[in-house]
């Protein structure tokens, strides 16, 4: 995910009027973005990728422990 990503709906209500906000941000630091709707301002950043082996994998043997 790069900081050009775009988020599609506002994660507290829902909306699709997303505008980047005009509030500078620094790299590492995640976009700003403000919806027009429910006039909030959240930040999206990158946290990492998952480690494989952290993933529970369901029991393909069929038993029930």
């Amino acid at each position: 995910m790069s900081e050009r990503a775009a988020p599609f709906y506002c994660p507290y209500c829902g909306d699709e009027d997303l505008r980047p906000s005009e509030e500078g941000t620094s790299p590492g630091k995640g976009a700003a973005w403000e919806c027009a709707s429910c006039n909030r301002a959240f930040r999206l950043s990158f946290l990492g990728l998952l480690a494989a082996g952290l993933r529970h994998e369901p029991d393909e043997g069929g038993s029930t422990a």
